[in-house]
């Protein structure tokens, strides 16, 4: 496999229908500027959609890429190593921010096993079926994964994308569940976009104190150092500092703009697998908006690395999609207002209305 061949598979959003739908915004009731953002939100989606006006977002659905990372063993977590099963089966029962928002909003919500360092058995079916393997490498000083699992990751999120296109969601919350994800895509982030680990280094949803930060940006820092070699190629370099969840996650985000699907990407893990994605295939994020500041300085130097620029900044941390879930709402407003405010009559007909309308009183009154 090389990711590269997506450059040939993916091509832009349709310029011609954007400015379709530029042009029918310029003849709505509601002032050209008024609605501030949401007019660049309902164009966007013009041009992914191929529709002018916009259609509404009638089946989101929120897929969340869970797994585990060796790396945790290093305390650079606030949670234990090898725990990010609870984090599932808090989603599964409805406990989680994202679970409540989502049974709110009548959001379904997809979780696929990728990498968890669990028993199948602790799980439902549908959820650990597609495990790559159990748990990921510890990335300061050995491979996150072999090619083949690497490889095996990303067809498994490509897999996903066409279940999903081909069900009919016409657009995808992306999250991540995981127990040390935001060290490898530190790392990630950091060797894309030539900077040092400090530079990247955050706190994680869950925070940690100064010793931890001080750990995660050594190992951070250790697993720069085995991914400069590789940079070259995608996929060794996934399979080099990255993880089953984000090779998965990666596959997903490629296939989702080969079929056309928009994205919400929701914190750093995303963000890093966008960025590994737009190394591959440069058209690619045209696909993807980015839900919210994580507060996490990796993905505020992914996102510029893409000419992305979150939807919200909330303060929200907590991850698992939850930020990019609180944004699905403001992508459905622009949608909808676009779809359903009304136009302006041309002048000529105007004119002929009121002309009618003064004929019409002067009848009444003789």
């Amino acid at each position: 496999m090389n990711l590269d061949d997506f450059s040939d598979l993916i091509e832009r959003p349709d310029g011609g229908l954007r400015r379709d739908a530029e042009e029918r915004r310029e003849r709505l009731t509601v002032p050209p500027g008024a609605l501030g953002r949401l007019d660049e939100l309902a164009e966007w989606l013009s041009a992914a959609q191929a529709a002018v006006p916009v259609t509404a977002i009638e089946r989101p659905r929120v897929v969340l890429f869970a797994g585990d990372h060796g790396v945790a063993a290093l305390n650079v977590s606030a949670r234990p190593a090898g725990s990010a099963h609870l984090l599932v089966r808090a989603v599964l029962e409805g406990e989680s921010p994202v679970a409540v928002l989502a049974r709110r909003t009548g959001v379904p919500v997809r979780i696929v096993d990728a990498g968890l360092d669990c028993d199948p058995e602790l799980l439902p079916t549908e959820v650990v079926r597609h495990r790559v393997r159990r748990g990921s490498g510890r990335i300061d000083v050995e491979d996150a994964l072999t090619i083949e699992e690497a490889e095996q990751a990303v067809r498994l999120g490509m897999a996903i994308a066409d279940e999903e296109a081909d069900s009919g969601t016409d657009l995808v919350v992306l999250g991540d569940l995981s127990v040390g994800g935001t060290t490898p895509a530190a790392a990630l982030i950091a060797a894309l976009c030539g900077t040092d680990a400090s530079v990247v280094t955050g706190r994680g949803g869950a925070g940690i104190d100064d010793l931890a930060w001080m750990r995660k940006c050594a190992a951070i820092r250790d697993s720069l150092r085995r991914a400069r070699p590789v940079l070259g190629d995608q996929l060794e370099l996934l399979a080099t500092v990255g993880g089953a969840d984000l090779a998965a996650t990666t596959g997903f985000l490629l296939q989702s703009a080969v079929r056309r699907m928009p994205v919400i990407l929701d914190g750093v893990v995303s963000a890093a697998c966008a960025l590994v994605g737009q190394r591959a295939a440069f058209r690619a994020p045209d696909w993807w908006l980015a839900g919210q500041v994580s507060g996490e300085p990796a993905q505020a130097k992914a996102l510029d690395r893409m000419a992305i620029s979150p939807l919200l900044d909330h303060g929200v941390v907590v991850g698992e999609g939850t930020g990019a879930l609180l944004a699905l709402p403001m992508v459905q407003a622009a949608a909808a207002l676009a779809a359903e405010l009304p136009e302006r009559p041309e002048p000529e007909a105007a004119a002929k209305a009121e002309a009618a309308a003064e004929s019409a009183g002067i009848e009444d009154v003789t």
